[in-house]
């Protein structure tokens, strides 16, 4: 049964790779992840690199927009309606603890909060909406989104580059712990960030 399955899977990623529209689909499937799908985009994006290796800046480059425009929608969603539709946000997706929690870092240091959180594997939702309803300045908020973004996708695009299939070998076996890692390794930094 998982072997069927996982044929199933990899007939469904093969016709998706192939597909002619495969950067506009990559980049609507990076907007709903970034606001509203909290099921890592890597599970698809690391499969898609390899199948099109060709293709590797070209699929960064539509993941990394797409997950632009969905930030400057949450953004705004959080700076003009997070008391009436915001709040309903946070509780479908049972981040509203995660969002208080955040609030409070975020109101004392913005932009090192924004990149902590767009490169590791907390809900970058909850950064978005953070940043609107404390009216945090927008060009900042999408400078730190694209940095913390960016070395995320363009990171997987140079992993796929030099290591091939040995990334998705890797990411099977590792994928949780190495956001763990990546989690204490950006929580050292912010905290050293915090102290200096």
């Amino acid at each position: 049964m998982q072997a069927t399955n996982n044929k199933r899977a990899d007939r469904w990623l093969a016709r998706f790779a192939d597909s002619k529209a495969i950067l506009p689909l990559i980049f609507i499937a990076s907007l709903l992840e970034s606001l509203i799908i909290p099921i890592p985009l890597e599970l698809i994006l690391i499969p898609l690199l390899l199948h099109q290796q060709d293709r590797l800046w070209a699929i960064a480059t539509a993941t990394l927009l797409g997950c632009l425009v969905g930030a400057s929608i949450g953004y705004s969603i959080g700076f003009w309606f997070l008391d009436d539709f915001g709040d309903w946000v946070l509780t479908a997706l049972g981040y509203q603890n995660a969002f208080e929690a955040f609030t409070v870092r975020f109101e004392e240091h913005g932009f090192a909060t924004l990149l902590l959180v767009g490169i590791t594997p907390v809900p970058f939702q909850v950064g978005m909406l953070a940043a609107g309803s404390a009216e945090y300045p927008f060009l900042l908020f999408m400078l730190a989104a694209t940095i913390a973004r960016g070395i995320r996708y363009y990171g997987l695009a140079l992993l796929v580059y030099w290591f091939g299939e040995r990334v998705l070998d890797w990411w099977q076996q590792q994928s949780r712990r190495a956001g763990w890692w990546l989690l204490a390794i950006g929580i050292v930094v912010y905290g050293s960030y915090l102290l200096i």
